[in-house]
This record gives structure tokens, C-alpha cells and sequence, in this order.
């Protein structure tokens, strides 16, 4: 692939390929216009990251509201999270998967904020014009899926190492409490859970916080 070929892939602007990367925008516009070429080494580099943030795509930030983008049900008008899943899931189709904090509250685990205005899916890009929805990856392995309802959402270990992925950005709340609560339902033990060797360092600390998150 070349590095046209890589941005279009994520669906990334110029931009936002320059960003995601810590590339500088003229370069990229340079690489794309074949006015300088990147070195082989920097071409196999960007197309292992690529690979791996197409399965579990790193949001550099959260969106802005789009005026021209369609509106989702108001998560204030529901009494409830799943409730609210439902409707927005009839919207966005049967086809995307819920992750991160939307999954959590698909599970139970954590009960969302009244002001919840972000959905975090795995799904097709078409998703994207829809305001809030946050597109993580085009696919995920079905291993790493449950549903409920006709819903579909990561699994618990899937969700926790998204988490970790992008915690940047994200609101650690919702895996802090839903890790709180696996903690104390499975007699006080991490057991079972696989962490990503990336992220066990980070695992560590959001264990600590979670094992006193009903302390506080």
C-alpha cells in the first residue's frame, strides 16, 4: 500500500493521518503527491500500525458536534441506558457493535451519565453521519463479541483492553467501576482476565483505583 492507500483504509483526512502519527502535514502531502517518497522502513512501520489500529482504531479526539451530521435519540429522554441502546441500536443497524462505555452499559456494569452523548461502535464508516458515534475499528473477531436482545457489544475483556487502548481520551468512570464491580463479584481476584502486555503497566494502576472505587 502506498500512503494514499493507508489514510483512505482508516478514513482519515490528511490531516488526521498526520495527527494519528505525529506525522508532519506537508510530508504526507508530499508522500501523497509523489514529490518525495518515505523510506521503505517508514512504509513497513506504518502499515504494521495501521493493521492494528484498523482492527482497534486509536481516536486521537472526540468529535465535534456536526450540524450537518443526523442526531441521535437524547439520552436524557430515557429512563434507563439499555432503553436508550435500543433505540439508538434500531438507528444504527444490528450490524455494529457497541464498545467501551456503551458496551459496559449493555452488560450492566456501569449505568452511563444522563448527559451520555457519545456511542462508541465497531462498524462500518457509514456510521460516521451520525453524530457522537466514534467508529474504534471496520472489524472485530466474533470471538470477542456477546449479545443480548438482538444487541452486539465487545466482551468484558475486550472492552477493558480498549479501554486501556484509548484512555487518552475516554472517561476512565465506567471501566473503573465496571472492573470494580468484576473485582468483588469474582472473590476479590483479577483471575481470567488477559491483558495485553502494552497495557499491563496501565492495568496495574486502573486496578488499584477500581479496587477502591466503593472506598471512597
Amino acid at each position: 500500500m502506498n500512503i494514499k492507500e493507508m489514510r483512505k483504509k482508516l478514513g482519515d483526512t490528511q490531516s488526521e493521518f498526520a495527527m494519528r502519527y505525529g506525522i508532519p502535514f506537508r510530508t504526507v502531502q508530499n508522500w501523497e503527491t509523489d514529490k518525495r517518497n518515505p523510506p521503505k522502513y517508514v512504509i513497513d512501520l506504518l502499515e504494521e500500525r495501521i493493521k492494528k489500529d484498523l482492527i482497534n482504531r486509536k481516536t486521537y479526539k472526540l468529535p465535534d458536534y456536526d450540524p450537518n451530521k443526523i442526531d441521535l435519540p437524547n439520552r436524557s429522554d430515557f429512563v434507563g441506558a439499555k432503553k436508550w441502546l435500543n433505540e439508538v441500536i434500531k438507528i444504527l443497524g444490528n450490524n455494529c457493535v457497541l464498545a467501551l462505555d456503551s458496551a459496559l452499559m449493555c452488560e450492566g456494569r456501569f449505568l452511563g451519565r444522563n448527559n451520555e452523548d457519545i456511542i462508541w461502535v465497531y462498524g462500518d464508516d457509514s456510521l460516521r453521519k451520525y453524530n457522537g458515534v466514534i467508529i474504534l475499528g471496520n472489524y472485530i473477531n466474533p470471538h470477542d463479541v456477546d449479545e443480548e436482545n438482538s444487541i452486539k457489544y465487545t466482551s468484558f475483556n475486550r472492552t477493558l483492553n480498549d479501554s486501556l487502548s484509548n484512555e487518552e481520551i475516554l472517561d476512565m468512570q465506567g471501566i473503573t467501576e465496571a472492573l470494580s464491580k468484576y473485582y468483588y463479584s469474582n472473590n476479590e481476584s483479577f483471575n481470567s482476565l488477559y491483558i495485553i502486555p502494552e497495557y499491563q503497566d496501565s492495568f496495574k494502576k486502573l486496578a488499584v483505583d477500581a479496587i477502591e472505587y466503593y472506598n471512597d
